[in-house]
């Protein structure tokens, strides 16, 4: 079954939990020992409806506080299609969480309180969501029977919103408009009758009907080798296979195509799948390849088609999300991990840290702490096959690692 990956965002009890949670129940997706649990904490409270938010807040201190704090990832199915939503947390100290949530995720939910409208922090969500280039964004305009399900304040934050899209360099996005009640239940799975002027689709109806083919931000075809195949029976005894995952664009046998970083010119014989031979396999999937002719390839290379070679460069500059307690200096050395590669960085520049406010950027910055976005530029000690992110969500993608301590210090987006 086709599964949709979906990140939330919001302020501080704009309630993406209670819309997860809603979601939840409505499509009967909840336990009955996790309902039962919801339906007695609710009555220990003293509320005369029930806290969906206790079906996604996992953390002590996220139950006690009523926030989210880490990322929960909440499974659920329907008859069309299996759903993974990732509940990014919306504080500003947890910036760096929500990019990670973000950052696998096909579709955006961004919450807005009607009682408030978009506020700073919705200008930091919808930064974000665009520095990740994910392509459909749901804006739900949540709480509206608190505003008494009013056309009119829905209509004001609907235009207060675009005038922060016109502010956006992602012109291949896709906006759409919902007014819900996550408590009540209103156009979260089923229509409102409260708000019989919204003639649009229901939250659900809306995430069933996606043409997920048009989720993807598409790329040329990149098929990074995870690991050589090379069996030791007689049976396939001169067998060698290359097995990864096909990332941007499909590959079909007879394909010409490049090793890198070599350069060596093949075509593809073979497609693997299960066991068994394929003509072509699309992008996202994982399997294996034989070529035509007996070429030297490695774990970490990579195949591309012909006439369509990614950059092979030591250096670039790249958009960091920085995710460490310890700060980023220029001059600072870090294991970069670009796909299946690693290779020494060096920090030569930090350009300018980005407001991610859209209100520009700050220059003459000396380090970057956590959960700052900035424009850096790196040194390799050996070339790596990439793309711009904007062109190649995965091959324009890599983390830095912490070489003492091993954690994974930030994250980039190369320009």
């Amino acid at each position: 079954m086709e599964v949709l990956k979906i990140a939330t965002a919001g302020s501080v009890d704009d309630g993406k939990s209670t819309l997860i949670g809603r979601l939840l129940y409505d499509t009967k997706s909840l336990t009955d020992d996790k309902l039962e649990a919801i339906e007695r904490s609710s009555k220990q409270k003293g509320y005369d409806y029930l806290d969906f938010s206790l079906a996604t807040d996992g953390l002590v201190a996220e139950r006690e506080q009523g926030i989210t704090i880490d990322v929960a990832h909440i499974y659920f199915s329907t008859a069309t299609r299996s759903y993974i939503i990732a509940d990014t947390p919306g504080h500003v100290e947890y910036t760096r969480n929500m990019v990670t949530g973000a950052s696998t995720s096909q579709v955006a939910i961004i919450l807005i309180d009607a009682r408030h409208g978009v506020i700073e922090q919705t200008y930091r969500h919808f930064f974000i969501n665009n520095l990740l280039r994910i392509k459909s964004v749901i804006v739900a305009v949540n709480k509206m029977d608190l505003v008494n399900f009013s056309e009119e304040r829905y209509n004001e934050i609907k235009a207060d919103f675009e005038k922060l899209v016109e502010k956006s360099d992602y012109e291949d996005q896709n906006i759409t408009y919902i007014p819900v009640s996550a408590l009540k239940g209103d156009n979260v799975v089923e229509k409102s009758e409260a708000m019989s002027w919204f003639s649009g689709q229901t939250l659900l109806e809306y995430l069933e009907e996606l043409d997920t083919v048009n989720i993807y931000n598409r790329g040329k075809m990149r098929f990074p080798v995870q690991y050589v195949i090379r069996p030791k029976t007689e049976e396939f005894h001169d067998f060698r296979g290359y097995a990864g995952k096909v990332y941007g664009g499909e590959i079909n046998v007879g394909d010409e195509v490049v090793v890198l970083p070599s350069e060596t010119k093949s075509r593809i014989k073979e497609i693997f799948f299960n066991g068994k031979k394929y003509q072509s396999a699309a992008r996202r999937t994982s399997i294996s390849v034989t070529l035509e002719n007996n070429v030297n390839v490695s774990r970490g290379d990579m195949i591309v088609k012909e006439g369509e070679l990614p950059k092979i460069e030591k250096q670039f500059t790249a958009t960091v999300s920085w995710m460490d307690a310890k700060a980023l200096a220029a001059g600072s050395k870090y294991t970069l991990q670009h796909g299946v590669n690693k290779v020494i960085a060096k920090v030569t520049a930090i350009n300018h840290k980005v407001n991610p406010d859209f209100s520009g950027v700050e220059t003459d910055i000396a380090n970057l702490n956590m959960n700052d976005i900035a424009s850096v530029s790196f040194q390799l000690n050996k070339p790596i096959f990439f793309d711009a992110f904007k062109e190649h969500r995965t091959n324009g993608s890599f983390i830095l690692i912490d070489q003492q301590t091993n954690n994974t210090a930030g994250v980039g987006f190369i320009e």
